[in-house]
């Protein structure tokens, strides 16, 4: 077939093949040039191949003429030339019969056996008596089919495209073999299309590729599954629901498979769609009735099963087992896992569970719960409570599973696992009232089990559901009379709950509960939880003077009950509000205490959260990074990165942001879109989201990005002050990029005209208001009021929050001088200094020298403001550098200047090559960056094209003579 503008796509975007159309479009470029080329593009079903290769023909259809061939299987018989038949008919439409058929050359008559039509004329008839189809031959057949290849490439790129290869007869692989071998000029790309979990070792398909890559005659292109930031992009564009659970359930269940993203997605609930059942179960309707049955006895698992579990539950053993399990495997239904059997796909063993009736489910879960208890007994050490609840709820013994799904919830809370304890607290709930004697079975009341099960839920980044259980809980526990310590206890989880989800009143309900607690309640440890607790709302909401008392008495209750957490939470609250209030020395001293007591993990992960950031606040970026950085992987280890740890990965990117390593940045926050997390920290990786947006030039995202969510932002920072902060350098991020800085001056004013609490972020917001100001300076535009503004409100901020080096960076921007400039570029050289402003110096300074007639240090001064602009990969200083350059008439020499060698690399590539000219191999490149081997390759081979060099080194020394 060929390629038309109308065939059937899906109706998103395609996600997560970048890289491999990048190799595609290279593939095309050595073939456009002279260099046959051929790719397989391998890959499981459904992983998107003909996806891939759509989008890519697509691309081509200006530049080149795509034929398409599709290999066909009829009744498990493949069609003999299926493929060179749609290829041929293909170039027929394209080129005209009468081409294709005179490209052929002397025994054209051959393709008459795949084509007959082709040739039949009148005006071709007299051709075809000089080679009549009675004489024809497979070898005759390949040379005409090639030779005509060869010819219609030779003027104009031709890309033959084979589709689901693994079908291919054995008269097409001889003819695919025998094209990759012989043609050896014209503009042709071939690529195949091969599903490669298809077919065992001595499959022809396999056999032939493998042959051709060892013989260099194509490469490989494997498309693996999605990873979770493309499906949770795929799954966002296609669900119909914006229910987190859904859109996560749903992409758990499809595995990274593109296909069945598609399907599930047209019911993100409930059972499979028909279309996707009927492929996942085509393989299994046609196993033999041994194994077959052992493909349901394994169904009932969601979990590898030990070879002796099978045997147990199956009857079968010995060769008769093994017989049935090997046929599975070779059906592509079952593999090994670490010596365990599992499913290829979990959606597979879904499909066959569900073909089982339910009395046959119902007794098959049964016979499963009872072997495992057998096992549990036998080992009481064994954890097997989580597949005991499973199986005892579905063989419907409630009790049992209650019982089952208790003890399974502590077990994972035990080990940080929130996420499963969450399940199985809510498994319970959802038992709780099917049992007569719940509270004997769980071992505790209900409404203790739901305070528990909301710090759970809470703990697995679920505070919705958080929210639904302790305010139920509530009800119950003012209808019940429940003890005082109780209520106040729930009160407190509501206030955190509230902030998670970045609603209001979470400080109403903590004074609600230390009144409640007032005369009725003497628990120095519940008093101490709250009081932090209400000290942390007071600090963020920058009432800092309020904080520092309530986190004062925190420590004083901590204290007499001797609980070290509280003790270190109640200092680090304190450290990071006397900071704001501009005791710094104080804010140290507090924090040393804080880590002295943080003995545990959750102490010392909420010392790491608020050190970090008070350290950014405070311009130490460095440290801020190193201490982030442990606390990532503390709540990594702890098993809440989706909460604690998305706090760290803000900490972590607001730090690097500052440091200008912004690859850094970009990969910690694809990771936090992988994660799902309190809709308030997500408020803050949003904004540097956007900063992050603005950095790479993409202001018109960053401001879709930041409408889209400024409703939610503006509601959490009426009660979170520092949101309000991180809004304001977003938005100054979008100006900036934008070119307009007067809008970005005017975010500034409305800071300096706000009458709300005063914090330590405004620091950093007043030294770009130094840089904003000089370029409207530069502008002709009258600053002068501005200047008095800024200096004023940098006058009032107390001199331990003004960094020295920021103080001279600030004041020769506000009131430029040549030598006052360049002590501010030996400043921003310095260690915790924003980096942009190693470019902003220079280039204030540059325009300084230009005004003093200096035109040759300002020349010197531009060219190193480039090279920064360049090395931090910041589009809008790129932009500011090169237009001041062309505007001065001086020449920057900076890389990827109009003058150097580098103009026409991508900011990718030369990333790439500033890597290369470190001396780092592909692998190495490729941990740096965050991207695949075969990308760093690809990159490396269009670096080596663009510069006219011929290797690495080469390319590394025009690198380092291009950067200084």
């Amino acid at each position: 077939m060929s390629f038309t503008a109308d065939a059937p796509t899906s109706a998103v975007r395609m996600v997560g093949r970048d890289d491999e159309l990048a190799r595609l479009d290279a593939a095309f470029e050595r073939a456009s040039a002279g260099e046959p080329s051929a790719v397989v593009v391998a890959g499981e079903a459904g992983i998107g191949k003909s996806r891939l290769l759509r989008e890519f023909a697509a691309s081509l259809s200006a530049r080149a003429d795509v034929a398409i061939g599709r290999c066909l299987d009829l009744g498990g018989t493949p069609v003999a030339y299926g493929a060179i038949l749609g290829l041929l008919r293909a170039l027929a439409a394209q080129r005209g019969a009468e081409r294709v058929w005179d490209a052929a050359g002397p025994g054209r008559a051959a393709l008459q056996v795949v084509m007959p039509e082709l040739g039949a004329s009148d005006e071709t008839a007299a051709s075809a008596s000089l080679d009549p189809p009675a004489q024809t031959s497979p070898e005759r057949l390949r040379e005409a089919f090639v030779t005509a290849v060869e010819t219609l490439a030779e003027t104009r790129p031709l890309m033959l495209m084979i589709e689901d290869l693994h079908w291919a007869d054995g008269g097409t692989l001889t003819l695919l073999s025998f094209l990759l071998r012989v043609v050896t000029r014209g503009k042709l790309l071939v690529v195949l299309a091969w599903r490669s979990d298809e077919g065992g070792r001595s499959d022809p398909v396999r056999l032939l590729l493998g042959e051709a890559e060892r013989a260099h005659l194509l490469e490989r292109i494997t498309l693996d599954r999605l990873d979770a930031a493309s499906v949770r992009a795929l799954v966002s564009a296609l669900a119909t629901t914006d229910d987190e659970d859904i859109l996560y359930s749903l992409a758990q269940r499809a595995e990274g498979i593109p296909f069945f993203v598609e399907e599930l997605s047209r019911c993100a609930t409930g059972t499979l769609p028909d279309t996707l059942r009927d492929v996942l179960l085509a393989r299994y309707e046609q196993l033999g009735e041994d194994a077959a049955a052992i493909v349901r006895v394994a169904s009932a698992s969601d979990s590898p099963l030990e070879h002796e579990t099978l045997t147990a539950l199956s009857g079968f053993d010995g060769q008769r087992l093994n017989d049935g399990i090997r046929e599975a495997m070779r059906s592509g239904i079952l593999v090994v896992e670490d010596d365990r059997y599992a499913f290829r796909h979990a959606l597979l063993r879904e499909a066959v569970h569900a073909e089982l009736l339910p009395g046959e489910r119902a007794t098959l879960h049964r016979a499963y719960a009872e072997h495992l208890q057998a096992l549990a007994d036998a080992d009481p050490g064994r954890d097997l409570h989580a597949a005991l609840a499973h199986h005892w709820q579905l063989a419907h013994d409630r009790r049992r599973a209650l019982i089952a799904a208790t003890a399974a919830m502590w077990s994972a809370k035990a080990r940080y696992a929130f996420s499963t304890a969450a399940r199985f607290g809510r498994l319970v709930l959802e038992l709780w009232d099917q049992v007569d004697d719940a509270e004997t079975a769980a071992g505790t009341d209900r409404i203790t089990l739901m305070l528990r099960i909301g710090s759970i839920l809470r703990n697995a980044g679920d505070s919705e559901r958080a929210l639904a259980v302790v305010d139920y809980a509530l009800i119950e526990a003012r209808e019940s009379g429940a003890a005082v310590s109780l209520r106040v206890r729930l009160l407190r989880d509501k206030a955190a709950y509230l902030v998670n989800l970045g609603r209001p009143g979470a400080a109403e309900f903590l004074a609600e509960a230390l009144e409640l607690m007032d005369g009725q309640v003497e628990d120095d440890a519940l008093s101490a939880l709250v009081l932090c607790q209400f000290a942390g709302r007071l600090m963020v909401a920058g009432h800092v003077d309020d904080a520092i008392d309530a986190a004062t008495r925190a420590w004083d209750c901590a204290v007499r009950a001797g609980d070290q957490e509280q003790m270190s939470v109640a200092r680090n609250l304190r450290g990071t509000s006397r900071a704001h209030r501009g005791d710094v020395a104080g804010a140290f001293e507090d924090y040393a205490v804080a880590r002295e007591h943080a003995r545990d993990p959750a102490a010392l992960l909420h010392y790491q959260v608020n050190y970090s950031d008070m350290l950014s606040v405070i311009g130490r970026y460095r440290e801020a990074v190193t201490v982030a950085e442990e606390g990532l992987a503390q709540a990594r280890a702890m098993g809440i990165e989706r909460t604690s740890g998305s706090l760290m990965i803000q900490n972590t990117v607001e730090a690097l942001l500052e440091l200008g390593e912004i690859e850094r940045v970009d990969a910690l926050l694809a990771r936090d879109l992988e994660l799902r997390t309190f809709p308030v920290f997500r408020m803050y990786t949003t904004t540097s989201r956007v900063r992050a947006l603005a950095w790479h030039g993409e202001q018109s995202r960053a401001a879709a990005l930041l409408r889209e969510q400024r409703g939610a932002l503006d509601a959490v920072a009426v009660s979170e002050r520092q949101v309000w902060y991180y809004g304001l350098q977003a938005r100054l991020a979008i100006a900036q990029a934008a070119d307009d800085p007067a809008s970005a001056l005017a975010v500034v004013a409305e800071m300096l005209d706000d009458d709300g609490p005063r914090t330590a972020h405004q620091v950093r917001i007043l030294l770009e208001a130094g840089a904003i100001i000089a370029t409207l300076r530069a502008r002709s535009a009258d600053v002068t009021d501005a200047v008095a503004r800024v200096r004023a409100a940098w006058s009032a901020v107390p001199e331990t929050l003004r960094p020295p080096a920021w103080a001279r960076i600030l004041d020769a921007l506000l009131t430029p001088g040549a030598d006052a400039l360049a002590e501010a570029v030996a400043c921003a050289d310095g260690g915790d200094v924003p980096a942009t402003f190693r470019v902003i110096t220079r280039l204030e300074r540059a325009r300084a020298l230009v005004a003093a007639g200096r035109r040759s240090d300002a020349a010197a001064t531009l060219a190193e403001a480039a090279g920064f602009a360049e090395a931090l990969r910041h589009e809008p200083l790129r932009r500011d550098v090169a237009a001041f350059a062309a505007a001065s008439g001086l020449t920057s020499g900076a890389p990827g200047s109009a003058a150097s060698p580098l103009a026409d690399l991508t900011a990718r590539e030369r990333q790439v090559l500033g890597l290369l000219a470190e001396g780092l191999s592909n692998g190495e490149i490729a941990k740096r960056l965050f991207i695949s081997i075969k990308t760093v390759s690809v990159h490396v081979s269009a670096i080596l094209r663009k510069l006219g060099v011929t290797s690495r080194t080469e390319a590394a020394v025009v690198a380092t003579r291009q950067t200084g």
